[in-house]
């Protein structure tokens, strides 16, 4: 099923016309993309390789990283097909550029893509933040350039091109975040290759996919490194599996969640006040007196978890 929908994908033409920030344009570079261009073959540059190279086994996938050795594993591992330290040739002739790289590194990679890439090229990204992206690329990629901000909510605690997965898409939900900027057809065309990796795909705007992620997945990898940080040497040699399950996610690589966690810094404020009012209610409710409702705001907590689980595709 997913290598039908990889072909329909591939058999559609990147035909672009009527960009909102410039003239009308139908541009062909194919009938199928012929190359794209991996920016970063970590943990989720390596796996979107794998999952290319079993969905679109036609199309050459080129990667670029700093590390010739990260390089060189990400063509072992069969992530890709050729490697680049540098950007412009590891750019040139791609029909569609992924930005792998943490997020801090996204508004100087933009600035050094922006005279490299040729009319008809679609860019998109796997960053955890939105809005600082997708308006860099607005303001700085040229005409017949096409940005589409996009979200994998997939992913690991883990790091590095050797715990790639070619399965860490399939199924997971891919969040687009287009503006009234974006291109028609390059959002369907994004939209397209992500489901044709496997993924469930949904859309709303920068601003607020920042604002909810911060509350579902920034807010809850700072807690997991809070509860953490807050326990003496002791404590940790008496932690369990529960507690080991609850944080897994503060194994995260810090550079990453450093630059999500300033780049949405706002919204994660916001979130960490939130936090603060609900342990608030938690701390009133510690009173033999209010067992009962102690036990409704824990039951509470559980309905919405398993309501959670059983929507479809979770």
């Amino acid at each position: 099923m997913k290598v039908r929908r990889a072909q329909r994908w591939l058999l559609k033409s990147f035909n672009l016309h009527g960009p909102d920030n410039g003239p009308s344009f139908r541009y062909y570079r194919t009938m199928q993309p012929r190359q794209i261009s991996i920016l970063g073959v970590g943990l989720l540059g390596g796996s979107l390789g794998l999952a290319l190279r079993n969905a679109a086994n036609d199309c050459k996938i080129i990667g670029y990283s700093h590390r010739r050795s990260t390089l060189d594993s990400a063509i072992r591992l069969g992530a890709i097909h050729q490697g680049y330290e540098e950007l412009a040739p590891a750019v040139r002739g791609s029909d569609l550029v992924v930005l792998c790289t943490p997020v801090g590194l996204f508004p100087n990679l933009i600035k050094e893509l922006a005279p490299l890439l040729s009319p008809g090229t679609i860019v998109t990204d796997v960053g955890s933040t939105k809005e600082t992206v997708v308006s860099i690329a607005e303001e700085l990629l040229p005409v017949g350039v096409h940005f589409v901000g996009s979200h994998p909510m997939a992913g690991s605690e883990k790091r590095g091109v050797e715990h790639a997965k070619a399965d860490l898409y399939s199924g997971a939900l891919c969040i687009l975040t287009p503006t009234p900027r974006t291109n028609p057809a390059a959002l369907e065309r994004v939209d397209s290759f992500w489901k044709s990796l496997g993924m469930r795909t949904c859309r709303i705007s920068p601003e607020e996919h920042d604002r909810r992620l911060a509350d579902v997945s920034h807010l809850p990898h700072a807690l997991a490194a809070a509860l953490v940080n807050l326990q003496d040497p002791q404590g940790l040699n008496l932690a369990a599996k529960g507690f080991l399950d609850l944080t897994r996610i503060a194994g995260g690589d810090s550079i990453l969640w450093r630059d999500i966690f300033l780049d949405n810094r706002q919204n994660l404020l916001q979130s960490i006040d939130r936090l603060k009012q609900e342990l608030d209610r938690l701390a009133s409710l510690l009173d033999p007196a209010q067992a009962e409702a102690l036990q409704a705001w824990l039951q509470a907590a559980a309905s919405r978890r398993q309501a959670m689980l059983e929507k479809p595709g979770k």
